[in-house]
């Protein structure tokens, strides 16, 4: 069982999502929830929340988690790791649960050892290049680049994380904002990326090598030297 995680208390941080800016980031990535869900395996799959938002409705519905204290609340109560069987999940979307966290290595890692080879992690995170960066200033949420998430992946376990990433929400003014890929959109509240969980690759056994002996002359070997005619006949 993984280390259990940061025991401090997000929630009070993660309640400015319910203010109107943190509300105009939360609508924008409802209308996306819906297309990120709709390739995903056909398998059970966790929803992880700030305490706003609902996971979009899918054939098989998702555990739907907030963030509470040290742990989570919602369909299951947990303080400390996930009760949940590993590699059982399909996908796992992460939208906003992790921003209030100083560490997010025994989340990641919880994430990583749910979700089955094949399965999807997919993770809205505020954007700290956004000019709509001033609304939750001093409010103790945590907005990192992706540089910073890929890293995060690579030390919980993600092999070769190849992270797509789309851009989320309102670039300034409070209000429901709109989704891009384009070079502007880089300044919007949020980002979304999500990574691929790939099987780690066996570890490949070479054959074993038949050694030959080389000839010898009084129980020493030649190191690799001819073999004069005339000793042989000799012996």
């Amino acid at each position: 069982m993984p280390a259990s995680p940061d025991p401090r208390q997000p929630d009070a941080a993660l309640a400015w999502f319910s203010s109107l800016p943190g509300q105009g980031i939360v609508a924008a990535e409802q209308d996306v929830l819906p297309d990120v869900v709709a390739p995903l395996p056909d398998l059970p799959w966790l929803w992880l929340g700030p305490g706003v938002g609902q996971p979009p409705v899918r054939r098989h519905r998702a555990v739907a988690l907030h963030r509470a204290a040290s742990g989570w609340r919602g369909d299951v109560l947990c303080d400390g790791a996930l009760p949940i069987a590993s590699e059982c999940l399909g996908a796992v979307l992460v939208q906003h649960a992790l921003d209030a966290d100083a560490r997010l290595q025994p989340w990641l890692a919880e994430c990583a050892r749910v979700l089955a080879p094949g399965g999807t992690l997919w993770i809205a995170a505020l954007n700290p290049w956004s000019p709509f960066r001033g609304h939750w200033a001093r409010t103790g949420l945590h907005a990192r680049d992706p540089g910073h998430w890929q890293a995060a992946l690579v030390r919980a376990g993600f092999v070769r994380p190849a992270m797509h990433l789309h851009w989320m929400g309102p670039r300034w003014r409070s209000g429901h904002g709109e989704a891009g890929v384009g070079a502007l959109d880089r300044l919007r509240a949020a980002f979304a990326l999500s990574v691929v969980k790939r099987a780690t690759s066996p570890m490949r056994i070479r054959p074993a090598r038949r050694l030959r002996l080389a000839p010898t002359r009084a129980g020493l070997p030649l190191a690799g030297r001819a073999i004069d005619p005339s000793l042989r006949k000799s012996r």
